[in-house]
């Protein structure tokens, strides 16, 4: 147990020592949400409709901007020294993934400060659900980033995949629109959207509006969602150790 959690820890460690060295990160990961928020909340004039989605928008572009680092890790030969080490590969999965969803969370609470932008106004007492449904969010968020990138060889195809996917799930997760005035296939793809769960969760916790689905289940679905991109990300690693061995 002591290898399996010292393994996590200095990857999680090594994740956030990385992000520091390259405090540009946090201006791109952030102001980009904040610009399209401010633009489509004022445009609408309705800044607390939209701001659960620019939240998630942000925890999402840096989970995925961490996970990137994933292939760069492969190309490097440190992913390749990660699995051949006596580590469990389960830990290493998980320290990789607490790392850079660690990143999104905190990234995540600097994009919180701009709630009162919105007139959102957060109590001492309700700020623990806040924040931890926003690292519940970065988890899954991270771990999908983790599955996409674990077969992606370069850069520039994970982020043709963020683009031909992830934009497209935020967009009919109820971040511009709410589910209750979709119609048809659109709305059907709303119900099995993680992000619609996301994105629900985040207005029930910060009581912006009576979402659709409701707290409980949108946590639920976001949990388990979470644990169940962790154990893929684990099988992954453990199929990719064992070619990497023959």
């Amino acid at each position: 147990m002591s290898s399996f959690f010292l393994s996590a820890a200095t990857l999680w460690q090594r994740e956030l020592i990385r992000f520091w060295r390259q405090k540009s990160r946090v201006l791109g990961v952030v102001a980009s949400p904040l610009v399209f928020w401010l633009v489509i909340g004022y445009g609408s004039n309705d800044l607390a409709r939209f701001y659960s989605g620019a939240l998630v928008l942000t925890v999402m572009f840096s989970a995925i901007f961490s996970t990137i680092s994933i292939i760069e890790d492969r190309r490097e030969g440190f992913l390749l020294s990660m699995l051949v080490s006596p580590a469990p590969r389960t830990s290493l999965v998980l320290g990789k993934i607490l790392g850079s969803a660690t990143l999104a969370w905190l990234q995540g609470l600097i994009f919180l400060a701009f709630a009162p932008l919105a007139g959102v106004s957060i109590s001492l007492r309700g700020l623990p659900p806040v924040v931890a449904a926003i690292f519940l969010v970065s988890f899954t968020l991270t771990a999908m980033g983790f599955v996409l990138a674990w077969k992606m060889d370069s850069s520039a195809g994970f982020h043709a995949i963020m683009t031909l996917l992830l934009m497209p799930m935020w967009m009919v997760s109820g971040a511009l629109f709410p589910m209750a005035t979709a119609h048809g296939w659109i709305r059907a793809i709303m119900w099995v959207n993680p992000l619609t769960y996301s994105i629900s969760l985040l207005d029930n916790t910060l009581r912006l509006r009576n979402a659709s689905p409701g707290a409980a289940e949108s946590l639920v679905v976001t949990a388990v969602v979470g644990v169940a991109l962790l154990l893929i990300s684990g099988l992954m690693a453990a199929q990719k150790s064992t070619r990497s061995a023959a």
